[in-house]
C-alpha cells in the first residue's frame, strides 16, 4: 500500500489580500473627514468655554478689586487675553494672562470686553461670535449688567 500524502496548503491569495487593502482604504477614506469634523467641533466648544471662563474670571476680578484696577478680556487672533486696565491698549502688561486658541477657530463681534472694578459692569455689551472652518458658530452675548449666556 502507497500512502498519499495530503499537502495542506495556507495562507492568503494575492486576491483576498488585495481585497482587505482596498477596504481597509475605503473604511480610512471615510472615517477621517468625520474625525476632523469632530476635531473641529470640540477645538469650537473648547473655545467657547474658556472665553466664557476667562470674561467670568475678569469680572470676578474687577469685582473684588484685585490689584485696584479693571479687569478685561481681548480676543485676538489665535489667543485670548485676560488683562488688567482700563483698556486693552494702555493694560499693564505684567498682569497679562495669554491663552491660546486653536487656528481654526476665529471671532466675530466684541473683541474687547473690560469689566469696571466693584461693580463688574461691563464696557460694551453684545454678542461674540466664535466660529470654526467647518462653518459652525456659537454666539456669546453679554448683557449690559455682565451676565454671560452661551
Amino acid at each position: 500500500m502507497q500512502l498519499k500524502s495530503k499537502k495542506i496548503k495556507s495562507g492568503f491569495t494575492l486576491l483576498e489580500m488585495l481585497l482587505s487593502v482596498a477596504l481597509i482604504a475605503i473604511v480610512a477614506g471615510i472615517s477621517m473627514p468625520v474625525y476632523y469634523a469632530l476635531q473641529v467641533r470640540s477645538d469650537l466648544d473648547i473655545t467657547v468655554t474658556e472665553i466664557v471662563q476667562t470674561a467670568r474670571r475678569a469680572e470676578l476680578m474687577a469685582q473684588a478689586n484685585e490689584s485696584d484696577d479693571d479687569w478685561g478680556v481681548r480676543l485676538n487672533s489665535g489667543s485670548l487675553l485676560l488683562f488688567k486696565g482700563d483698556s486693552y491698549a494702555t493694560r499693564d502688561q505684567d498682569f497679562d494672562e495669554v491663552i491660546d486658541i486653536p487656528s481654526n477657530i476665529s471671532f466675530g463681534g466684541l473683541n474687547e470686553i473690560v469689566f469696571e472694578k466693584f461693580s463688574g459692569v461691563p464696557s460694551a455689551s453684545g454678542t461674540i461670535t466664535v466660529n470654526s472652518i467647518i462653518n459652525e458658530s456659537i454666539n456669546i452675548t453679554i448683557n449690559e449688567k455682565g451676565g454671560i449666556d452661551y
